[in-house]
């Protein structure tokens, strides 16, 4: 009975029924680009947007008219082109495999001297997945295929481009100042309890006056601390500076090798920080980055040459935008 109710429904309005499914799919599937006789659809160009720039085409509609409809326009243009290049490559048979996709994230890490889990960390800080980033690997080899395909010309990165960047780019290439740290940390258990806050305090004065006249530092922590390492003397390990809060880093600049902090609040109580070692930030030497900038320079070269072949290519492709 509910089957033949639901016929009898879709019978009484097939005019609405029919007319509202196709004004969705029109809307949804609209061709707004054509390449020889391929198209672009309107919900391609909007995933696109939102990859892009991390919003929603309306939500940057919303923020700026014009700028929506020329960030539309560009990125509509790169589509076609990237469908141009597709029909290329599909055109010459060229293929990249997992294996140079992999050698090729290998030989990143090698020349910017990163581990896995840099990268990773790098790409989460970028918003991008790792799988993302390997289409993106896999993109970049076509596209560098393609262009020694098509290109006669060598391209050729002088000795020279490569000192005049370096010290132009000085500064991109100081390493990271590190820190080993350990700590005293007294745990607050009652925010509403005033009496047993100025407690916490004076003990943690006290524990600070017996370092300041030489205790050992380890053994207070191991006696005094409820914090992470207490029972291996207090030790935190080693961290960048920069993934050090604001607030402990400022600290840290006004204290010697071997020093201790004063009595720090916490949201949760009372901290006392020893800087074991610190290890400050120094400048790469040319030798060391010569590779990384040499890449640098001839992948702008490549995405220079590929933009300039892929507008002569244009020329002999139909295209066309539809709105």
């Amino acid at each position: 009975m509910r089957v033949k109710r639901l016929i009898g429904v879709i019978l009484f309005l097939p005019i609405i029924l029919f007319g509202n499914q196709n004004v969705s799919a029109k809307t949804f599937n609209r061709v707004v680009a054509i390449v020889n006789d391929d198209v672009i659809t309107l919900h391609e160009l909007n995933k696109k947007i939102k990859e892009m720039t991390g919003l929603t085409p309306n939500t940057l509609r919303s923020q700026n008219e014009k700028n929506y409809l020329e960030t539309r326009r560009k990125i509509l243009e790169l589509l076609i082109d990237e469908r141009i290049a597709q029909a290329k490559i599909l055109e010459l048979g060229i293929k990249i495999t997992q294996k140079q996709i992999d050698a090729t994230i290998e030989n990143i890490k090698e020349i910017n001297r990163i581990t896995h889990e840099d990268l990773l960390a790098r790409l989460k800080s970028e918003g991008l997945t790792y799988e993302k980033y390997r289409e993106k690997i896999k993109t970049d080899l076509e596209r560098l295929n393609l262009i020694n395909f098509e290109v006669k010309s060598k391209i050729i990165i002088r000795e020279e481009q490569l000192n005049q960047y370096y010290e132009k780019h000085k500064a991109e290439f100081s390493g990271e100042g590190q820190v080993h740290l350990a700590s005293i940390f007294l745990i607050r258990k009652d925010p509403k309890d005033e009496d047993g806050i100025r407690e916490l305090s004076r003990r943690g004065e006290t524990i600070l006056a017996r370092l300041k006249k030489g205790e050992d530092f380890a053994k207070l922590a191991k006696e005094f601390s409820q914090g992470p390492g207490a029972n291996g003397g207090g030790d935190l390990g080693t961290f960048k500076t920069d993934e050090l809060e604001p607030m402990i880093r400022k600290i840290l600049d006004d204290i010697p090798e071997g020093g201790v902090s004063d009595l720090i609040v916490r949201p949760n109580g009372f901290q006392i920080i020893k800087l074991i070692e610190r290890k400050e930030a120094k400048v790469k030497t040319f030798e060391e980055v010569r590779d990384a900038i040499y890449a640098n320079l001839y992948n702008d070269e490549v995405n220079k040459r590929y933009m300039s072949w892929i507008k002569e290519l244009r020329k002999s492709y139909y295209t066309k935008v539809t709105f």
